[in-house]
């Protein structure tokens, strides 16, 4: 039996009575939750017809702006659509000052024609071409990112101190676990209220670069949810570090010394009887041995990785991440239990062979990163497409021709793309770049101020 919305409201509202008033989420294009406050006492109108917002709100910048150019906002007289609420989303806010609750919310054009440009719904329409095949990805996602704090004249990462002392530890730690002890309060907090949120955390470690965490969340087989986990996973470490008296950033690359801020998608297949079909016990050196299945959703990975960049690192900062001699290549690439490859063999047993898709930046848009490596795994399988040859275990991976891409280079790859606009709608990926485009012009536009730092005193 399903569970209606308003049963689900119900149950909430009597586990938490005090709740007066509803955050309601909309994902834009970049990622970004937008949204409106409703009163509780709406929450049962809301939860049948929806709630109204301009469709405008999809496609705004970075920044919050409408991108000037496009087709929506000015030039169509920008008209509100129906927001409706994603069933199995409405949950506490445990960090707010007062007591709330929060719900997902999709677009429509009218109750029952999706907004073309809801990237929640772009991943339907990939995972659509799934169900034709009657295969169901399997879906996990890591996110890395940096508690920060300030000194009143620059960002900063925050630092543990040494145990036992006053002083600052300055070296980075993986893996550290006092770095994580100092956090208790904190990562408390989190755990707690993933648990009310229903957001399935997994390990916690301490990441490369002072202040750097990674949060593993649990594999589902339903890949709409496992990008919701995602997304509100941001939202939710960015509300409790502030709570704590800092701030969260899941921006690529923050820091010019320190490693970027990656998002990593763990993803097998399972076939109508729930068998996961990458399953084999291959040797890692012997790529022919893989699972077929396995061997040509990587191939179309891979082929797809040039056309997918501009989702992956989808903003100016983005592209600071993508440097030589970082765990992360920027070149099509593969291999078994190796951190340099684009696209990486885990080691498992056989019901949990997967891949790990490693170049996505945790700023980047889970939905429209899944969307974009599912239709490169699809079009593998059905194109049996091979990869290229594998890069083995222990094996030094060669960087010289690896030059990461700028982001007009990976726009103009977007634009060009053959592959994609079949998956994610040709309409949708013109929008995708064009609101790209301004964004980049924009950014171009602004004088930084390290052009006062290195000029203004000689020039």
């Amino acid at each position: 039996m399903t569970v209606s919305t308003q049963q689900e409201l119900h149950a909430l509202l009597v586990a938490h009575p005090e709740i007066e008033n509803f955050d309601l989420l909309l994902p834009d294009i970049n990622g970004i939750v937008r949204g409106v406050r409703a009163p509780r006492s709406d929450m049962p109108k809301i939860l049948e017809a929806g709630v109204y917002m301009s469709a405008s709100t999809m496609l705004l910048d970075s920044r919050g702006l409408l991108p000037e150019g496009l087709d929506i906002g000015l030039a169509d007289g920008d008209p509100d659509y129906p927001c409706l609420p994603v069933p199995g989303t409405l949950a506490p806010i445990p960090w707010a000052q007062s007591p709330m609750g929060q719900c997902l919310l999709q677009m429509h054009v009218d109750r029952t024609t999706p907004y073309y440009y809801d990237s929640r719904q772009v991943l339907q329409r990939v995972l659509a071409r799934f169900d034709e095949l009657r295969l169901t990805p399997v879906v996990a996602l890591e996110l890395e990112f940096y508690l920060v704090g300030d000194d009143e004249r620059r960002i900063k990462p925050r630092r543990t101190r040494i145990p036992g002392t006053r002083l600052l530890q300055e070296l980075p730690r993986l893996h550290g676990l006092d770095e994580l002890h100092d956090l208790d309060a904190f990562l408390a907090d989190v755990e707690a209220a993933s648990a009310a949120q229903g957001i399935p955390i997994g390990t916690t470690m301490s990441e490369g670069s002072p202040g750097q965490l990674e949060i593993n969340l649990h594999h589902v087989a339903n890949a709409e949810l496992a990008c919701d986990h995602a997304l509100l996973l941001r939202r939710l470490v960015r509300g409790l570090a502030q709570r704590h008296g800092m701030a969260a950033t899941f921006m690529a690359q923050p820091f010019n010394e320190f490693d970027g801020s990656g998002m990593h998608v763990h993803c097998s297949l399972l076939d109508a009887n729930g068998k996961n079909v990458f399953a084999g016990n291959a040797p890692a050196d012997q790529p022919e041995a893989y699972a077929p299945e396995l061997r040509f959703g990587i191939g179309g990975l891979l082929e797809t990785l040039p056309e997918s960049q501009a989702i992956l690192a989808p903003n100016a900062n983005s592209y600071r991440r993508l440097a030589p001699g970082s765990f992360l290549s920027a070149a099509p690439s593969w291999g078994y239990n190796h951190r340099q490859v684009a696209v990486r063999i885990p080691p498992a047993d056989d019901a949990n062979v997967r891949f790990e898709h490693r170049p996505a930046g945790a700023d980047c848009n889970p939905y429209l990163v899944v969307a974009a490596l599912l239709a490169g795994l699809h079009h593998g399988l059905l194109n049996r497409v091979e990869p290229p040859p594998m890069v083995r275990e222990g094996q030094i991976v060669e960087r010289d021709g690896d030059r990461a891409p700028h982001w007009e280079e990976a726009l103009a790859s977007f634009e060009a793309a053959r592959i994609l606009p079949g998956y994610l709608g040709q309409d949708f990926c013109r929008t995708y770049a064009r609101c790209r485009r301004l964004e980049l012009r924009q950014y171009r536009a602004q004088v930084p101020d390290l052009d006062y730092i290195w000029y203004l005193g000689s020039i």
